[in-house]
């Protein structure tokens, strides 16, 4: 039997979309390229990618392709990847990438099976299982880290193309890691395209909130395929039919029907020709299938069940066919379009997905589960049918979707400890889900074989030597969960295992699970963990120390040191170390170590404190505990803020954001980065903050790293006189942590940043409001690093309104609430003791009295401190005082301390740092008094203005918010708020209003401004 061919051999349309493609590897001479290609299947993506493949082979470059298996979570994880890798060392050779692996074959190795013996499983120790909560994020990244490098190298010297195709089928692991590539390769001649079918996108797919964060990624090009055109489809028409034009009548059916999509297009214009038209498109897929001779369309409908492709040694075992007659019916089947050989030649795949997908649908009931049945038993008769690794996770899911519960939960199981080891802790935490699923279908004896394997990560306390249960599938699961960044069903498994659990049986389990709640509850923002770790201390009263009892108090511990700081947290700590200590769990005393050091220094046991952390954090390192080395960098870079000493504060947080960016631990380099900008805003070093926030917002988007870019956002817009800036900034922040957060250090600065809005706006009642219910709260001790700023910035408003009548009313009330708090608080260290008279002094200044002298006392106490904005605002009060108490007779520029010598000093300081508003008042004082003031130098400073700064001060001169610019320039609101803030700096303006008006004169706005932008 013969079949015409369907497939047109003329490449039709696509001419621009095939020029991008071409134009991306012309670019990647200056560095790699990242493109989605996206369409409604059918509409040529793949065909598109050969056209553009052959030309990238042509001119010399390497082209490597994956393609996502339609398994899901059920597949092995990274498939694509693997595919990928292989196919580069088949063309490079083995040699040129073991090169390229620099020495970390073994670890590449858990996505190449074929460059190195992947390292041994082993057993793990105890503390191994206990510290992967945290490390195993760090070991994920290491590997992603790792997948970069070697592409960076391979693409060193020729173009290299990788292309992943069936985005829309990728696992979790595949998208995070292809996420990862698309943020981070930045050096080689790397073109790297997915894939994706857009009508498969429902609201609910996993891969819909991937596509939207790659959206913020500028560096990502979209290629979108819309349907043919008429004459478009009349050539591919013409191509399949050799060269014949198609009759008018035809032509006309066929795009219509077809709505331009060129595989429709093919089926219809075969069909037609024979003039059986289906009225359904699924059915007139269905026609080529049926029309296969019975041999052929038995194995048609087997290979449906097999994935996105079946392997020959595979089928051979499978098709109950002698092997001639199976070779006949593939013969037969690859003749009439349905199937293709795979591009490797190992095995056979639809011609086209959708073609799959109707058999697929069409089979009987029982139908399928016969098929995936005969799949697995292959697989278990044969272990050399597949690589180890995918036989493992093809079993799991050929016995599941066979029905066989006795042989689908131990394959699941298995199939999870492979995942687990490929660091594919989302597919992982599917997988036993599955087998909990499976769980009461298993019959006893197969549940009483069971074993989790040595890959855990997760040290229950233990019911006896007997096999695993549902609780201890939900362990596993709850920390693959947490790993892969899924909190909200780790929260739900830790509940379903609490109501499996009986309290007074298994107390001592049912308090792990409450140490795991506690911490979800945290990371959730659903509550603050107290009430969970009480509970898990209550379960474990009375029973025989363990390291449950020392994990519960460390946790206990750390909720003190955040949220209620002082002898308490103290006393935990000390305790938590001992027990640890008592029972043996070494992860736990290392950690419980770090806590101890900070709430020691905060306690005001400052040099003790330190030297704790410092011990903790080499313990960590000698014990390969990557994450403990970080958190204790990260608390001492706090603790010697918390002290004054900020450029060492900013040399820890910038080691702890190194570590964590070699090791992937995304989440600690926020939290590190977060420190580092604390520093530097301290320092006077703001221009260096906008880009440590902007890569700070790559990093997870949790309730704590949310709120603490907020406020860091915030603090520097207030600080440069950003006013809208500080107001969103607030409300971010207000709406991440809530009006009243739990822990102190997000709760006073927080308050803190509310004021400083409120007097931006001039708004001294809400000033006066906001500070009271501040200083009302309480400041718990050790929180005294908090309180001083929000007490100043209250004072320093009462100050700037002193004279101004309409703000006298409630005055001696808001100086005396502020007085009276200040007397609270310890100022056990110089810079303290700086904030101390600084406060004195403005209150001073807010009740009508300008003292020089006090002021030249503040300055004293600052100079040896690194703080030049304060430093330059003790300044100016004192040359205010100057002029207030001897006039402009005082004021010579020559005379050391005179208020010109000071003024001079404060803009030059203000200038430096950004300081608009102090730059401003400077200038307004200077004005006053007649003396000299700045030269305005706007035109030479809007020469320094980046093109995307350019477009921002165009819209801020029409008035526009930043959310508004945002939207008009497809950024976030936060990118638009630092580059208006670089602006305000850049023209040495004090708000949006003098930067619109600078924007006129220089002929950035108006009709200039319209032209700039139609070009």
């Amino acid at each position: 039997m013969t079949y015409a061919t369907s497939v047109s051999p003329v490449f039709v349309g696509r001419q621009d979309e095939l020029a991008q493609l071409r134009a991306a590897l012309e670019q990647a001479r200056s560095g790699p390229q990242h493109l989605l290609l996206a369409g409604e299947a059918g509409l040529g993506k793949t065909r598109l990618l050969e056209e553009f493949l052959a030309s990238a082979r042509a001119e010399g470059a390497v082209v490597t392709v994956g393609s996502c298996l339609e398994l899901g979570g059920e597949g092995l994880p990274f498939a694509p990847f693997t595919t990928a890798l292989r196919g580069l060392r088949a063309e490079l050779g083995a040699a040129a990438v073991a090169g390229a692996a620099a020495g970390r074959e073994a670890e590449l190795a858990r996505l190449l099976p074929d460059i190195a013996p992947a390292r041994p499983a082993g057993p793990q120790s105890a503390t191994a299982r206990q510290v992967m909560w945290e490390e195993a994020e760090g070991d994920r990244a290491r590997l992603f880290e790792l997948v970069a490098r070697l592409l960076e190298v391979l693409a060193a010297e020729r173009p290299l193309v990788l292309v992943l195709e069936d985005l829309h089928w990728a696992d979790r692991s595949t998208r995070e890691l292809l996420g990862y590539l698309y943020r981070t390769l930045r050096t080689g001649r790397v073109v790297l395209i997915g894939t994706y079918r857009t009508d498969d996108i429902h609201r609910r797919h996993p891969l819909r909130p991937f596509l939207a964060e790659l959206d913020r990624l500028r560096t990502v090009r979209r290629v979108g395929l819309g349907p043919l055109s008429r004459a478009e489809v009349e050539a591919q028409m013409v191509g399949i039919q050799g060269g014949a034009e198609p009759e008018p009548a035809l032509a006309e059916a066929v795009f219509e029907r077809s709505e331009g999509n060129p595989f429709f297009v093919e089926e219809l214009t075969s069909e037609c020709a024979s003039c059986s038209i289906s009225e359904s498109l699924r059915d007139l897929l269905l026609i080529r299938v049926e029309r296969l001779p019975e041999e052929a369309l038995r194995l048609a409908r087997l290979v449906s069940e097999a994935g996105s492709s079946a392997e020959y040694v595979l089928l051979l075992a499978v098709a109950e066919l002698p092997e001639h007659r199976l070779l006949e019916a593939l013969r037969t089947a690859v003749g009439a379009k349905v199937l293709l050989p795979t591009a490797d030649g190992a095995g056979y795949r639809f011609r086209h997905a959708l073609l799959r997908e109707a058999v697929q649908d069409d089979l009987l009931p029982g139908e399928a589960a016969a098929f995936n049945r005969r799949y697995a038993a292959a697989l278990e008769a044969d272990p050399r049918l597949l690589s180890a690794e995918e036989r493992t996770t093809r079993l799991a899911r050929h016995w599941y979707r066979g029905g066989d519960a006795a042989r689908a939960l131990p394959a699941a199981l298995l199939a999870a400890e492979v995942a687990a080891g490929r660091y594919a802790y989302a597919e992982q935490r599917q997988l036993l889900e599955r087998a909990m699923e499976l769980w009461d279908s298993a019959p006893e004896e197969v549940r009483a074989g069971l074993r989790l394997g040595e890959r855990r990560a997760v040290h229950l306390p233990s019911q006896g030597a007997g096999p695993p249960g549902r609780v201890e599938l939900l362990a596993e699961a709850v920390v693959a969960a947490r790993t892969a960044g899924e909190t909200d069903r780790a929260m739900t498994l830790v509940r379903r295992a609490l109501d499996l659990l009986d309290e007074r049986s298994e107390p001592l389990r049912c308090a792990w699970f409450w140490v795991k709640r506690a911490l979800l509850a945290v990371a959730l923002g659903s509550g603050d963990g107290s009430a969970e770790i009480a509970k898990a201390e209550e379960l474990g009263r009375g029973l025989a120390p363990s390291p449950v009892h020392a994990e519960a108090l460390h946790v206990a511990a750390c909720w003190a040191m955040l949220r209620d700081p002082g002898e308490h947290a103290l006393e935990l700590a000390t305790r938590a170390v001992e027990l640890a200590r008592t029972v043996g769990s070494r992860e736990t005393e290392i950690r419980a170590r770090n806590t101890l050091g900070t709430v020691t220094a905060a306690s005001g046991d400052i040099e003790a404190g330190l030297e704790e952390i410092r011990v903790g954090r080499g313990e960590a390192e000698r014990a390969g505990a990557h994450a403990e080395v970080i958190r204790a960098d990260i608390n001492l870079s706090s603790a010697l803020e918390a002290v004054g000493r900020s450029r060492e504060a900013v040399t820890a947080a910038e080691r702890a954001a190194h570590a964590a960016v070699g090791t992937g631990r995304r989440s600690q380099l926020v939290f590190a980065l977060g420190n580092q900008i604390e520093g530097l805003l301290s320092l006077g070093e703001w221009n260096r903050v906008p880009g440590l926030l902007e890569q700070a917002r790559g990093g997870p988007v949790t309730v704590g790293t949310r709120g603490l870019l907020a406020l860091r956002t915030g603090e520097l817009a207030a600080l440069r006189g950003d006013t809208a800036g500080a107001g969103e900034a607030l409300a971010q922040a207000r709406r991440t942590l809530g009006a009243e957060p739990y822990e102190p250090q997000q709760r006073i600065p927080l308050r803190t940043l509310s004021v400083l809005e409120a007097a931006l706006r001039g708004d001294t009642a809400a000033v006066r409001e906001r500070s009271a219910r501040g200083v009302s709260e309480g400041f718990p001790p050790g929180t005294h690093r908090y309180a001083w700023p929000l007490l100043l910035a209250a004072a320093h408003h009462e100050a700037a309104v002193a004279e101004n009548p309409e703000a006298s009313e409630g005055r001696e009330e808001a100086l005396a609430r502020i007085s009276e708090a200040a007397r609270t608080l310890a100022h056990p260290v110089p810079v303290w003791a700086a904030h101390r008279e600084l406060l004195r002094a403005e209150l001073l200044r807010a009740a009508g009295r300008f003292d020089a002298s006090q002021w030249c006392g503040v300055e004293k106490t600052l100079v040896p401190l690194e703080r030049p904005h304060l430093l330059a605002h003790a300044r100016f009060r004192r040359a205010e005082a100057l002029l207030h108490a001897h006039g402009a007779r005082t004021a010579g520029a020559s005379r050391t301390g005179s208020p010109a010598q000071l003024l001079a000093s404060v803009r030059e300081t203000a200038a430096r740092i950004g300081s608009q508003p102090l730059r401003a008042a400077a200038e307004r004082l200077a004005a006053q008094a007649g003396l000299p003031g700045e030269q305005r130098r706007a035109p030479r400073a809007a020469e320094n203005l980046t093109p995307r700064e350019r477009e921002v001060l165009i819209r801020v001169a029409e008035g526009r918010s930043n959310r508004e610019i945002a939207a008009e320039l497809f950024i976030s609101p936060k990118t638009a708020s630092v580059h208006v803030s670089n602006i305000l700096s850049k023209l040495g303006v004090a708000g949006r209003g003098e930067a619109a008006a600078t924007a006129f004169r220089l002929g950035l706005a108006g009709e200039q401004a319209a032209e700039a932008r139609a070009r």
